[in-house]
């Protein structure tokens, strides 16, 4: 087995491609802007990966983590909101161009893995990892193993229904997968600036909102507070069914130190039984936890 272990990010607008070694020590890393387009994103993850041998002079096994995830019925790509990878076979794809195997998880489920191996979540005996950025998912790692499900759906929390709904709550702008009232809609960096424009006409951005709300503007107040009520609602639902012991909040969102501070009683108070703990803790790795845990998928 090659002592070098190679991750892409394939991000929505970047994918960055880079080398670890069996420590988990960075040897290089290169990024590129994504295409856009099918081929060419292909031929983009082949020059990265080439790139990044280059650099560190020997051959390694490639993981990659994507939006979406792939069917086990077809093989095929789903749900990635880089929709041009929706129904091709990229896996197999990428192995042909590469010439030589490669795994493939969900990103949120790379960020899970990367944290449990060896960052905020390392020793966890359960882990949720979720992401809070343009979009919102989740990755579940049980004594040190990602789960996938029978389905490959496992972690998906950004597309159930935003729980314990208010009134004003159940007008729900539509989801890009098709439905409504999906949590992704309301607790993505993208809900909550379209959440406070719905309140107040005008648009601002994620970073901007907390800046104005930690100032005391009291609509951004407002609008921060409904945030985090309503992830606490979602968290409250994951602990209800797999009780993790460690939350791990990666994306833009995850900078926000107000959701440590008030996150834990919220959830409590939802939370189906007479005492809930569990560490809530911010990303160990940032961003690298993408392409860290994406290499980590040949750690077996």
């Amino acid at each position: 087995m090659s002592p070098i272990r190679i991750g892409v990010d394939f991000g929505g607008t970047k994918i960055e491609a880079a080398a670890l070694d069996r420590q988990g020590q960075f040897l290089a890393r290169i990024r590129a802007p994504n295409p856009g387009n099918y081929d060419a994103a292909v031929r983009t993850v082949c020059d990265l990966v080439a790139a990044v041998e280059r650099q560190v002079g020997a051959r390694g096994t490639i993981g990659v983590g994507t939006p979406g995830s792939v069917s086990p019925r077809s093989g095929t790509m789903r749900n990635a909101n880089s929709v041009y990878l929706n129904g091709r076979d990229f896996r197999n794809d990428l192995s042909v161009a590469l010439g030589r195997e490669v795994r493939l998880a969900n990103d949120a489920n790379c960020l899970a893995l990367s944290e449990v191996v060896d960052g905020a979540a390392a020793g966890a005996t359960v882990a949720f990892a979720v992401i809070l950025g343009t979009g919102c998912g989740g990755g579940l790692v049980v004594n040190g193993r990602l789960v996938e499900g029978a389905n490959g759906i496992a972690g998906e929390w950004g597309h159930i229904p935003l729980p314990w709904p208010t009134h004003e709550e159940l007008e729900t702008a539509p989801c890009w997968c098709g439905q409504r009232g999906c949590l992704e809609t309301w607790i993505s960096g993208t809900g909550l600036q379209r959440d406070y424009a719905r309140a107040t006409g005008r648009t601002l951005d994620g970073e901007t909102i907390v800046r104005d709300a930690r100032a005391g503007e009291p609509q951004a107040r407002a609008a921060l507070d409904r945030y985090v009520h309503r992830l606490a609602r979602g968290l409250a639902i994951i602990c209800n069914v797999v009780d993790p012991d460690t939350i791990v909040l990666g994306g833009g969102l995850s900078n926000v130190a107000e959701l440590y501070e008030r996150l834990p009683e919220q959830i409590r108070t939802y939370v189906f039984s007479d005492t809930w703990e569990a560490r809530i803790v911010p990303a160990k790795w940032g961003d690298s936890s993408g392409v860290r845990g994406a290499a980590r998928l040949w750690d077996d």
